[in-house]
């Protein structure tokens, strides 16, 4: 009996490189005879993708699990595939199985130029002479009631083991995911944390100068009532008003009170109406009329209708009580309003910083530049600046140094931190032996974790207050390479400074070598 049979090479090939990972056997040039491999014969051999479920489980437990069964399966099916094999080869004749080591060696293993000739061979059939097929009973297939058995005992304990990783409250998680997200920033271990574009990395000072840094539980809070003028101040717009208007009206109805106990005591709300009464609280009836009295008294203003009169000594010194403390109140209001509108960080809004920070070449020199600008035509007085490096790192003792400051020279040896901020000023720091930054390069600079603090101090020359601003840079917003366009231009009889340039910056050809790199490099060239 003949059969004709058309396949392609490709199908052989996969065939032969799911089989060389148990045996590699001599390459065939045709099918052996007797049997006729098809789609379904190969399907139950080729090796199954792992399934997303077992590669990304966060329980090691359920994978160790799983890659135990998938290791018996892989065992049965590299079994299977030995005898298929061996089945095939003993029917090959003679002169095929003695063949050359290029035509014994893998299909897996060819060049990628052996494959791509193999590959773009067309299809041609094969004739092949079968011999005749013997007629095979097929002995019936043995009960599978202990293996169905301990299949369903392996699930139930897979069921019990998923129950209980998955006992665990989805708030646990959640909390421990992000105390570990916390503390892998913070060491700057980025292979154990992997951020993704969307997240940013936490900043020690806000790009307009805010503090992220929030106190733990305070046990003595007593000390906050002791600079009492200080917290009114610090505390928001909206509690600052609650707490002054809460006090107007406690006084205001505590002592209406007092002004209503004192009459009833006295017998002059029942005599309200009567001419030949004395009373101490004129025209007080009721709790209402005692408290529009506390309210006309402490605020002096006075219709004459209600008063205190001179028949009870201790409604006069009542009067004076109240008096003393409403004006009390006034002054640390008016004074604590004061303070809160020309509070000096109000004109740290108009002082600006650049959003870069650039490493470029200045006489010959490497240096690390950002520019700084005040947008008020009243300047600021004895302007001065600074710069803190803020990095966190591990002694060589083993003990580790969390938001460690360092301090950048920015001239503080020359005199260039002192500033006349009339234009906007580029600060220069100089990258040498002493910069944090003398063997940061530009590869480097990306591996980094650190940020830069940059302070500008500076008297208000309109109220004589002291001003601070800060902003700060980290690692991703510093570019090598990079130069300020110039902002300045002259007109007639003034300069002109276009702060739409500002931030602007251009690339420039420059070394991609650090500071000591440079060093280490021209001490070469004299010595050779």
């Amino acid at each position: 009996m003949i059969s004709t049979v058309a396949f392609s090479r490709e199908t052989i090939l996969s065939v032969k490189c799911s089989r060389s990972s148990v045996k590699n056997e001599p390459r065939r040039n045709s099918i052996p005879p007797t049997q006729t491999l098809t789609a379904k014969h190969l399907l139950a051999y080729l090796p199954r993708p792992q399934p997303e479920c077992i590669r990304y489980n966060p329980y090691s437990y359920k994978a160790a699990a799983k890659s135990t069964v998938a290791s018996m399966m892989t065992n049965k099916r590299a079994s299977l595939t030995h005898n298929l094999n061996f089945t095939n080869s003993s029917s090959l004749p003679p002169s095929q199985e003695e063949a050359s080591p290029s035509q014994t060696q893998s299909p897996c293993s060819q060049t990628p130029q052996a494959l791509t000739l193999v590959r773009q061979d067309p299809p041609h059939q094969v004739t092949i002479q079968a011999a005749p097929l013997e007629t095979v009973d097929e002995a019936p297939k043995p009960p599978r009631l202990h293996r169905s058995i301990n299949l369903k005992r392996f699930s139930s304990k897979w069921q019990s083991i998923g129950s209980v990783g998955n006992s665990i409250p989805t708030a646990e998680k959640l909390r421990l995911a992000k105390t570990y997200k916390k503390r892998c920033k913070l060491l700057g271990d980025e292979h154990s944390l992997h951020i993704t574009a969307g997240n940013q990395r936490q900043r020690y000072v806000t790009k307009d100068g805010k503090c992220r840094v929030n106190l733990g539980p305070i046990s003595e809070k007593s000390r906050f009532l002791s600079d009492i003028f200080t917290t009114l101040v610090d505390l928001k717009f909206c509690w600052f008003l609650l707490v002054f208007t809460t006090c107007y009206i406690l006084t205001w109805v505590a002592f209406g009170g007092i002004y209503f106990l004192g009459a009833w005591l006295r017998d002059d709300i029942a005599h309200v109406h009567d001419q030949q009464w004395q009373p101490c609280f004129e025209n007080v009836d009721g709790f209402l009329s005692a408290l529009l009295l506390s309210l006309e008294s402490q605020r002096t203003i006075g219709y004459g209708s209600r008063m205190v009169t001179a028949n009870c000594p201790e409604g006069v010194v009542l009067l004076m009580i109240q008096s003393i403390l409403g004006s009390i109140i006034d002054a640390l209001m008016v004074g604590c309003m004061f303070v809160k509108i020309s509070r000096p960080q109000q004109r740290a809004q108009t002082l600006i910083f650049s959003k870069h920070c650039v490493i470029c070449e200045r006489d010959e020199k490497l240096c690390m530049l950002f520019r700084i600008g005040d947008l008020r035509a009243s300047h600021m007085v004895d302007a001065k600046i600074r710069a803190k490096l803020i990095k966190s790192r591990q002694t060589k003792e083993g003990e580790f140094i969390p938001l460690e400051q360092s301090e950048i020279n920015l001239g503080y040896d020359t005199g260039g931190d002192r500033l006349l901020l009339v234009e906007p000023q580029t600060i220069t720091h100089v990258i040498n032996e002493n910069s944090p930054f003398w063997e940061v390069g530009p590869e480097r600079l990306k591996r980094e974790s650190f940020e830069i603090i940059v302070i500008l101090e500076g008297i208000v020359e309109a109220s004589g207050m002291t001003c601070q601003a800060r902003t700060s840079y980290i690692e991703d917003e510093i570019l090598w390479g990079h130069r300020f366009e110039s902002c300045i231009s002259l007109e007639k009889g003034a300069f002109r400074v276009d702060y739409s340039a500002f931030d602007k910056t251009f690339e420039v050809q420059m070394s991609q070598l650090s500071g000591k790199q440079r060093s280490t490099a021209t001490e070469k060239e004299i010595t050779c």
